[in-house]
């Protein structure tokens, strides 16, 4: 992507202090623009209700310089991947669709938790997928993400701006590739993507600072292995574990999804049942993470089985906990949960 000729500047990337206050990443320089406009970015954040770093528009503008005409598809023929979801509405995609998209379900994948917004497409067959990872609808990301969605839940940490997600997937399929030659192409692209991010001050590990600081905040990783945060006083209010293990929890949820008739399926519900009344009495003392732990697992494992409990129990969590944009898109997802129709701006 050397070559990107003329470019307009953009605002240095924001990270957020502990105590939630947004911050410039190089403090007592002059704020720079993307060529975003600010119409657009108000758009973006209409239609999602979700606030979108900097880094995202910044990496549309490097996508831009070498694929003016269509810079979703600026990485497609490198690395197969196709910049989605908000981007959509940077090519103003939304524009020109017939459809009456649900922006909470717009390339939301089957195990993508409300947490979860994708970005980026890869490997349809396996439907792999990056996005940002929220703690709180109202903050910005803590990190980016990776899910096969036909392999799993599982989500992979890929650092904490899209500069740095791209190169990690570039560097692994270079790896991949090593038996080959010619890796020019890719080469050339992961000397921009290390330049453009320096320029702009983004880090490029997997792990920074701010995420080693978050994983101390983590009461529990969960099923899709990104974890929760929830406030928990100096009293240790706000979280108290469940009684049982993932690795036995998993075997309770395989035993009710596997049961061979109704009668079996009630009796392995019990221990689900026993959780969902210790979860009353922990949201009695404020203790909100243990069932915000359970919605989430259950969730994560997918069954049709659990999605009653899932929406007795995540609403009741992300509402005491306000986060409640977050309720609201796992009411969506799971009214219209579906490995398939993905693109909420595909023509019907």
């Amino acid at each position: 992507m050397a070559g990107r000729g003329k470019r307009k500047s953009r605002s240095l990337p924001q990270t957020e202090t502990p105590n939630g206050e947004v911050k410039k990443a190089k403090e007592g320089l002059e704020d720079d623009k993307t060529s975003v406009g600010e119409e657009m970015r108000e758009e973006v954040e209409r239609l999602y209700k979700l606030r979108m770093p900097d880094d995202f528009f910044q990496f549309w503008d490097f996508c831009e310089g070498p694929n003016a005409d269509c810079p979703q598809d600026a990485l497609k023929k490198t690395l197969g991947l196709q910049l989605v979801g908000p981007f959509d509405i940077l090519s103003k995609k939304h524009k020109n669709s017939s459809s009456q998209p649900n922006f909470h379900l717009h390339w939301r994948y089957f195990y993508d938790p409300p947490e979860f917004q994708t970005i980026i497409q890869g490997n349809a067959d396996t439907q792999h997928h990056m996005g940002y990872f929220r703690d709180l609808p109202d903050a910005l990301p803590v990190f980016i993400g990776e899910n096969e969605a036909k392999k799993g839940y599982t989500i992979t940490q890929l650092g904490d701006n899209i500069f740095a997600a791209v190169l990690l997937f570039l560097q692994k399929k270079k790896k991949e590739k090593r038996q080959q030659k010619d890796d020019t192409a890719l080469n050339r692209l992961e000397e921009d993507l290390k330049r453009e991010a320096e320029r702009l001050g983004l880090p490029l590990e997997q792990k920074t600072k701010s995420m080693k600081q978050r994983e101390r905040k983590v009461v529990t990783k969960t099923f899709h292995g990104a974890g929760i945060v929830v406030p928990v006083d100096k009293n240790d209010v706000g979280y108290r574990e469940l009684p049982e293990s993932d690795a036995s929890l998993k075997k309770i949820c395989k035993a009710i999804a596997e049961a061979k008739d109704d009668e079996e399926r009630m009796k392995a519900f019990a221990p689900i049942q026993e959780m969902i009344t210790f979860v009353q009495f922990a949201n009695d003392e404020c203790d909100y993470g243990m069932g915000y732990e359970l919605g989430i697992d259950l969730f994560c494992y997918g069954s049709h089985y659990f999605f009653k409990v899932v929406r007795q129990l995540l609403p009741m969590a992300y509402n005491s906990l306000k986060r409640g944009l977050f309720g609201e898109i796992l009411e969506a997802h799971l009214a219209s949960r579906s490995q398939d129709n993905l693109d909420q701006l595909a023509a019907v």
